[in-house]
């Protein structure tokens, strides 16, 4: 009995492992390659609350994107109308619709799964279809607003549409291939296998899903299944010198043949690419060989990101385990509605970039598109040995904290109140050189107790308000309006920066609010000036159209900053270098 129990429950446990592991052969990430260059993809789906949560973002920043996407369909106008009309037409396909109407119009599964990934560089983007029918019903008013139809042709069977792009010698491709719909930028002639595989009639050897390539990313860097990507740049930036990538052939060679209509540079001349190139590639990106990002938390209320760039291992080296000597750096919660503080330890900047200076000098590159780069490095050495002169040697960091902050009338002067830190190695050597350049600060007495002293009158009077200097072991600090006296000696006892943090900074929504009335304000101001000056020339009735376009596009622009920072509560961010390389965290706070 024992035994047919245990065989029982063996079975069932077989039964149930089986029905985990079992993976869906059509998800998007099963046409993936395993080894592309680059992949972003949604590996779970989200709650309703989270997807109505970020549809209502998406909302709010939809008229800035709509407006970004004209104005590339104008910038491309001229050498590549077709392309700007299609674009054109995209943009008005979106105008006056939410992200979910829209998608329910086109026939898009906002609850499926999504995956954008390259056929070698070539981009195709794969995402499930919850009504067919829609989404050639959408295909259709794109066409009814390009002007024209898009070409149609086939493969072995498997209908798609075309866009050709002369100007770039590419082609964009559209499908529906069972219940996915699929897009991909393509070379113009691209090879039937290329064109195969993008559209999944032939599938890769080994695929995304099956080698799990993101999951582990997802699980080694702490990354939710929300929405995963990676750059490989080992893969991609290789790819890309050695000019066999199809798609990045295509580009060359439309760039060559642009070219030679203007300077008469033969074609195959441009088209040469020495063999150094791709060895140089390779090493340019063993120094950064990977980017990649995703959600740490996605809730309605919290939107919280991580970026990882993944660094050689004496890159990293050089900076995790430094703890960068700058007040407020290191402190776990904010003080004021805006604070910024950056590490910059010049003394350990200096000697890293001299050994990489010295590493290219010894070693240049010989690839032609890179000789900027050797100028460049031969020129970071001697820049190097001038950065080790008191008081720039000297410096640890810089941080500025905002208590208040209010936009001035017209073209006043802003309004604020906060503190300005200096991290140096020595602060009294800074405020000596401040001195020498500024006799009014001679009559100033600091030590460096952190105890703040009054300016003297002819100095605050340059802020309109009250105005204090004081001195750490290591800081040097100035605080600007009434009551700062007081936060400047806190400041000043803050936490350092903590093993490998490089940057903390954190914004209120009000704080950013102002910002973007203040940006909107200097906007209308220089709009003004240029129509003035305009008043002042015969201008053309289109360059007057232009213009108009162009103002409501940045009209457009600024009220969906406005929406959006009026959702949000605070922004918050932090960079620190790991064992594997630099770390951006991102923390969103929406009321």
């Amino acid at each position: 009995m024992r035994s047919t129990t245990r065989t029982l429950a063996l079975a069932l446990a077989g039964v149930l492992l089986a029905a985990c592991g079992h993976k869906d052969k059509d998800a998007p990430l099963a046409f993936a390659p395993a080894d592309t260059p680059y992949a972003v993809a949604n590996l779970d789906v989200l709650d309703e609350g989270t997807r109505s949560a970020l549809l209502t973002q998406a909302d709010a920043q939809l008229p800035a994107e709509l407006a970004q996407l004209r104005a590339t369909a104008d910038g491309m106008a001229a050498k590549d109308p077709d392309t700007a009309n299609l674009i054109r037409a995209f943009a008005k396909e979106l105008d006056g619709k939410t992200i979910e109407g829209f998608a329910q119009n086109a026939g898009l599964d906002l609850k499926g799964y999504s995956a954008l990934y390259g056929l070698g560089l070539a981009p195709v983007l794969r995402f499930q279809l919850s009504d067919t029918g829609a989404f050639e019903a959408f295909v259709g008013r794109l066409e009814a607003a390009y002007g024209k139809k898009l070409d149609v042709a086939s493969s072995d069977g498997q209908s798609y549409r075309r866009h050709l792009s002369p100007a770039t010698g590419t082609q964009l491709i559209l499908a529906v291939v069972g219940k996915q719909a699929v897009a991909a930028i393509l070379p113009v002639d691209a090879a039937q296998p290329l064109l195969r595989q993008a559209l999944g009639q032939d599938r890769p050897a080994r695929n995304l899903q099956d080698d799990g390539r993101l999951e582990k990313l997802a699980k080694a860097r702490g990354y939710e299944k929300w929405a995963v990507g990676e750059l490989d740049l080992n893969r991609a930036l290789p790819l890309a010198a050695s000019g066999k990538d199809p798609l990045f052939a295509a580009l060359f060679k439309a760039r060559a043949q642009a070219e030679s209509a203007k300077t008469g540079e033969p074609v195959a001349n441009q088209l040469q690419i020495p063999p150094g190139c791709q060895a140089d590639a390779t090493r340019i990106a063993s120094r950064v060989p990977e980017l990649s990002f995703g959600y740490t938390r996605l809730e309605p209320k919290h939107q919280d990101m991580r970026w990882n760039v993944s660094l050689a291992s004496d890159i990293a080296q050089a900076f995790q385990g430094l703890k960068v000597d700058l007040p407020g750096l290191g402190a776990s919660q904010p003080s004021s509605p805006f604070e910024f503080f950056l590490g910059l330890p010049v003394a350990q900047l200096r000697a890293f970039w001299t050994a990489q200076a010295d590493a290219v000098t010894a070693k240049p590159f010989t690839c032609p598109a890179l000789a900027d780069l050797n100028d460049s490095f031969a020129k970071l050495g001697p820049s190097m040995q001038k950065a080790a002169i008191p008081p720039f040697g000297d410096l640890l960091g810089v941080g500025l904290s905002l208590d208040s902050f209010k936009p001035g009338a017209g073209n006043a002067m802003p309004q604020f109140t906060g503190r300005l830190t200096l991290g140096t190695s020595n602060p009294a050597g800074l405020l000596a050189m401040g001195q020498m350049m500024t006799p009014a600060l001679a009559q100033l007495k600091l030590a460096d107790d952190g105890k703040p002293v009054a300016l003297p009158p002819t100095l605050s009077g340059m802020f309109n308000q009250p105005a204090w200097m004081a001195m750490g072991t290591k800081s040097l600090g100035l605080g600007i309006g009434a009551g700062e006296d007081a936060r400047l000696a806190d400041a000043l006892k803050a936490p350092a920066g903590n093993a490998g943090q490089m940057l903390r900074m954190h914004v209120s929504g009000q704080m950013y609010l102002d910002w973007v009335t203040l940006m909107q304000q200097k906007g209308d101001s220089l709009g003004a000036a240029a129509a003035a000056l305009g008043k002042d020339e015969a201008g053309a009735a289109a360059d007057q159209a232009d213009k108009a376009a162009s103002d409501a596009r940045t009209k457009a622009q600024f009220d969906a900053m406005r929406a959006q920072a009026e959702r949000i509560e605070s922004i918050d961010a932090e960079i620190h270098i790991d064992g594997q390389g630099l770390v951006v965290n991102s923390q969103t706070t929406l009321k």
